[in-house]
């Protein structure tokens, strides 16, 4: 009777690990693309009151029309910093995205100038020192004083220094080229499809990006202290516009993501990639990081990693991991540096030591 016992006890092990390993893979199979939509204040900060439009109603109109067109796709799930009217601590956004392991960070906002400037930008954080950007993060990030102990929640951070500021920009440097790609496709949707003034996507030390550790944007949607943009911002068809510009983009980036980084299909061996002789025309390469400053591309600065390159493009330092001829061999080198600590690695590949997509450089080889 014991020895029946004993054997229906390890069969039930048996089951019981099989569908653990089963719910494992299931999770794994059915991870989701996670976007976090944040309107800017809220509660008892109206943001800017331009023309007597209200920021805070504006942006939070606009991100919740954004998230209900997300939720429609069923890879990606949306989670929102608030969906009514309530203050929540910069800090805090911040958690949220954070604790959710999300893949975008997008805060929306509504400008202010006391000229008449108009138009849209999308900021990512970034060392750049224009006093106007300066001044732009200035006012968004003023909003800690209404916070309770944002002296401790914040370390001493002063939204009124620049060298406060300058202090907070290096840590968000590993995800600042995929911020710009998304912050670019942004204002690409802006200028193209709604023929928007686009003021360009800009640097500049917002403290809510500071505080997340993914690729992370924030939306300039128009100035409400222009009085037709504001007008127009505060319109049903213009918040329907502006949001579905923002969906467009988010999609077009996770698609651009997708086919970069798609490296689970098989297990390649990496052994020789990195020295492997080039001998084709197309050469991949593996993005590990972007950086405002020049790095002396060694080992112990890449955490082990060898064979790094660098390529300037405008004021961004760009770095690469090996390099090889073969597609398959560039995911598996993406494998070894996302085990290395770069999870947000990917494909580049180039022709003639130019930069091309790569649709280009995978039609080129099938040709």
């Amino acid at each position: 009777m014991k020895s029946i016992n004993g054997l229906r006890f390890v069969f039930i092990i048996i089951i019981l690990t099989f569908c653990s390993t089963l719910y494992v893979v299931a999770q794994h199979n059915t991870e989701k693309f996670v976007v976090v939509l944040d309107a800017g204040h809220g509660g008892h900060d109206p943001g800017n009151v331009g023309n007597g439009f209200k920021e805070k109603d504006i942006a939070l109109k606009i991100v919740l029309m954004v998230g209900k067109q997300l939720e429609k796709n069923p890879n990606i799930k949306v989670v929102y910093t608030r969906q009514k009217d309530v203050f929540v601590d910069l800090f805090v956004r911040g958690k949220i995205a954070n604790k959710a392991s999300a893949d975008l960070f997008v805060s929306v906002h509504c400008n202010s100038h006391r000229s008449n400037a108009h138009g849209t930008e999308t900021f990512v954080l970034g060392t750049n020192r224009n006093q106007t950007n300066f001044e732009v993060a200035k006012k968004e990030n003023s909003v800690i004083f209404m916070e309770d102990n944002y002296e401790k929640n914040y370390a001493g951070f002063d939204p009124n220094s620049p060298e406060s500021v300058m202090s907070i920009l290096l840590s968000q440097e590993e995800y600042l080229d995929q911020s710009i790609l998304l912050a670019s496709l942004i204002e690409k949707n802006f200028s193209g499809n709604l023929k928007r003034k686009s003021r360009g996507v800009k640097q500049a030390g917002f403290i809510v990006l500071h505080q997340t550790v993914m690729p992370s944007v924030l939306v300039e949607t128009g100035f409400l202290t222009y009085k037709s943009e504001g007008t127009y911002l505060n319109s049903k068809k213009g918040q329907q516009d502006m949001s579905q510009a923002i969906v467009t983009a988010i999609l077009e980036y996770k698609n651009s993501i997708d086919a970069n980084i798609d490296y689970y299909g098989g297990n390649n061996s990496i052994t020789n990639t990195v020295d492997k002789e080039i001998s084709s025309d197309i050469v991949y390469k593996v993005q590990i990081a972007a950086s405002s400053n020049a790095i002396d591309t060694k080992p112990y600065n890449f955490k082990g990693l060898d064979n790094i390159t660098m390529l300037k493009e405008e004021k961004l330092y760009k770095y690469f991991y090996g390099q090889t001829s073969s597609y398959e061999d560039a995911k598996a080198l993406v494998e070894q540096a996302n085990r290395s600590g770069y999870p947000s690695s990917f494909v580049v590949p180039f022709k003639d030591g130019k930069k091309i997509t790569l649709d280009e450089a995978l039609k080129t080889s099938t040709n």
